[in-house]
C-alpha cells in the first residue's frame, strides 16, 4: 500500500499493557523495563504511531497509575482503558470498546511486550485491509513451536489460529506460528469481537478466534510474515536480555550503514533515540544513555559514558570520559580522560585534558583547564555558575567556586581558589604563600628515630 492510500485511512491502535509479569521478580511492571533506553511499553507506542495511527487506545491493569503516567509521558493524547479482570487478549481488547466504537478505518492491535516491532511491520499489517481482507495476522516459522498458536492455511488464506494446548498433534507439528499482533478492518472489529466466547482449555476470551469468526461472515483472513526475532516477547529477565542485545545489533548496524564507524560494535551500547553524524568514531567500550547528538567527524575514545550531551563537529571525548545532561561540546574541542561534565559549554576549540569537573559552567573558546580543576558548583542548596572568557588559561588544582567570571584571557595559577570575579587578561593567585625550613626533616628524622629507640 502506497503512502497515499495509507493516510487517506484512518487507524485505531489498541496497545495491551495489562500483564502482570510476575516473571519478572520485579516492583517495576512488567512494560515498564526498558530496552535500549526507552521502556518497552514506550517503543510500541512509538511504532504504531509512527506507523499512521490516528488514535491510540493502553489497555492497563488496575490500580497501575505508573503505567498510566508513562503513557502520559510518551503519548499524551493516548486513551487509556483499564482491564479489570484478566479473561484473555480478546477480553482486553474489548476494554478498549469505546475506541473500537468510533468506527476507524483500522484497527492495529499490539502488544506493549514486544518492543523489537517494527514501524516497518506495522505498516505491512495494515496494506491488506485497503484491499479488502478482514483480518491481517503476523506469524513466523518458529524454531521451535512448543507454545505458540499456529497458523491452519489454504493457500494463501488464514482459516483459523490453534492454540497450542488446543491443538491436535498434527497441528503441533505446524512451524508457521502465531505472532500475535493483528490488524482488523475496522467496520467489522467489533462484530468479530462481539462474538468471541471463553470455551477453550484456558476458559479465555482469545483474541486469535476471531479468525474462525470471520470465515463464518464469509470474510477473508490472511498473514503477514516476519523474521522470528521481531516478535520476540518479553517475560522474564532473560527475555529482556535478549531483547536488548537484538534491539542493541539493529542499532549498531544502523549507525554503520550510516556512515558511522564502530571499531568494536559489540562493545558499544546505544540508546533508542542516539544520532550520530557522518564520519563519527567510536571506540570499543562506549555507553550512549539518552539523548546524545554527535555531530560529524566527532570521536568518541574507549571506556566513555554519554547521556543527555551534544558533542559539535570534529570534537574528541575520552577516554573514560563521562558526559552528564546538559553537556555541550564546541567544534573541535577535547575532552580527555577521567573529565566529567554536567550542564556545561565548552566553546569551540576548547580543552580539558583530564581529572576535571566542570558542573554548571560556560566555558569560552579556546580556554584550557588544567588538571585537576573542579568547579564548585554546589553550596549544599543552590546551584550556581561559573564563567570562563574565551582564551582564558586554568591552571592544575585549581577550584572556581561559584558563582564567579573569569575574564577573557585571564590567567589563573596552579593551586587556587578562586572566589572573586577576574578581570580580562589579569593573574589570579588564590593559595597560601609557601615556607621553607632549612633542615628542618634532617631534624624530624633524627628525632624520630631516637624516639624509637627508647
Amino acid at each position: 500500500m502506497n503512502s497515499a492510500a495509507r493516510s487517506s485511512r484512518s487507524c485505531l491502535a489498541v496497545v495491551l499493557a495489562a500483564g502482570e509479569g510476575t516473571r519478572m521478580k520485579s516492583d517495576i511492571p512488567k512494560v515498564l523495563h526498558q530496552v535500549a533506553g526507552r521502556s518497552m511499553l514506550g517503543h510500541a507506542l512509538a511504532a504504531v504511531s509512527q506507523a499512521g495511527a490516528d488514535r491510540v487506545a493502553v489497555v492497563i491493569g488496575p490500580d497501575r497509575d505508573d503505567v498510566a503516567k508513562e503513557i502520559g509521558a510518551a503519548l499524551p493524547d493516548a486513551e487509556i482503558f483499564t482491564q479489570r479482570e484478566r479473561l484473555g487478549t480478546g477480553h482486553a481488547v474489548l476494554s478498549a470498546r469505546s475506541a473500537l466504537a468510533r468506527g476507524l478505518d483500522d484497527v492495529i492491535v499490539a502488544f506493549a511486550d514486544t518492543p523489537l516491532v517494527t514501524v516497518e511491520t506495522f505498516m505491512k499489517l495494515r496494506a491488506p485491509l485497503a484491499e479488502g481482507a478482514a483480518i491481517v495476522a503476523l506469524g513466523f516459522e518458529a524454531k521451535d513451536p512448543t507454545g505458540y498458536g499456529r497458523f491452519l492455511m489454504s493457500d494463501d488464506r488464514l482459516l483459523d489460529i490453534r492454540e497450542h494446548r488446543d491443538a491436535s498433534e498434527e497441528e503441533r507439528n505446524i512451524t508457521l506460528c502465531n505472532g500475535g499482533l493483528m490488524a482488523i478492518r475496522g467496520d467489522i472489529a467489533l462484530t468479530l469481537l462481539d462474538k468471541l466466547d471463553n470455551k477453550n482449555a484456558k476458559g479465555e476470551y482469545y483474541l486469535t478466534d476471531v479468525v474462525a469468526i470471520a470465515q463464518t461472515l464469509c470474510e477473508r483472513a490472511v498473514i503477514a510474515v516476519v523474521p522470528e526475532e521481531e516478535i520476540h516477547g518479553v517475560n522474564d529477565r532473560v527475555q529482556l536480555a535478549q531483547a536488548e542485545r537484538m534491539m542493541q545489533e539493529r542499532l549498531r548496524r544502523a549507525a554503520m550503514m550510516s556512515g558511522v564507524t564502530l571499531v568494536a560494535p559489540e562493545t558499544v551500547f546505544f540508546s533508542y533515540d542516539t544520532k550520530l553524524g557522518r564520519d563519527v568514531v567510536v571506540e570499543p567500550h562506549v555507553v550512549f544513555g539518552r539523548g546524545v547528538v554527535a555531530e560529524d567527524h566527532a570521536v568518541i575514545h574507549s571506556f566513555s559514558h554519554l547521556e543527555g550531551a551534544k558533542i559539535s563537529k570534529a570534537a574528541g571525548i575520552g577516554p573514560f570520559s563521562r558526559l552528564r545532561p546538559g553537556a555541550s561540546i564546541g567544534p573541535k574541542a577535547k575532552v580527555g580522560n577521567f573529565v566529567e561534565i554536567k550542564n556545561a559549554d565548552l566553546g569551540p576549540g576548547a580543552k580539558v585534558g583530564h581529572l576535571t569537573y566542570l558542573g554548571d559552567a560556560t566555558i569560552g573558546a579556546d580556554v584550557n583547564v588544567g588538571a585537576g580543576t573542579i568547579t564548585c558548583n554546589y553550596d549544599g542548596f543552590g546551584k550556581y555558575r561559573t564563567v570562563v572568557g574565551e582564551g582564558a588559561f586554568v591552571g592544575s588544582n585549581s577550584s572556581l567556586v561559584a558563582p564567579v567570571t573569569i575574564g577573557k584571557g585571564a590567567f589563573i595559577g596552579s593551586g587556587s581558589v578562586i572566589t572573586e570575579d577576574v578581570p580580562e587578561d589579569a593573574l589570579a593567585l588564590g593559595r597560601g604563600r609557601q615556607v621553607v625550613k632549612e633542615e628542618w626533616a634532617k631534624a624530624f628524622r633524627e628525632k624520630s628515630l631516637a624516639a624509637k629507640r627508647k
